[in-house]
């Protein structure tokens, strides 16, 4: 019985984040015990796109008006 590996990860995706952003990334990362942070933003990745009752979102907004948190931390 041979065992089955996931397909090899050949695309790279950039993305810019906030402090605020970032430290709400790694505090989740920490507190589920994830392996790494890219483990931890494809767990939510994979979270949300299959969790049901959220809005669509606004096909109108910038890029930057879509955020990780909500507020800032001044």
């Amino acid at each position: 019985m041979t065992e089955q590996r996931p397909p090899k990860r050949t695309e790279k995706l950039q993305l810019m984040l906030d402090l605020d952003e970032l430290q709400a990334i790694d505090d989740w990362r920490f507190e589920n015990r994830m392996p790494s942070r890219a483990a931890a933003i494809r767990e939510l990745l994979r979270r949300g796109l299959i969790a049901p009752g959220f809005n669509d979102p606004d096909s109108d907004a910038a890029s930057g008006e879509f955020r990780v948190v909500d507020g800032d931390s001044d």
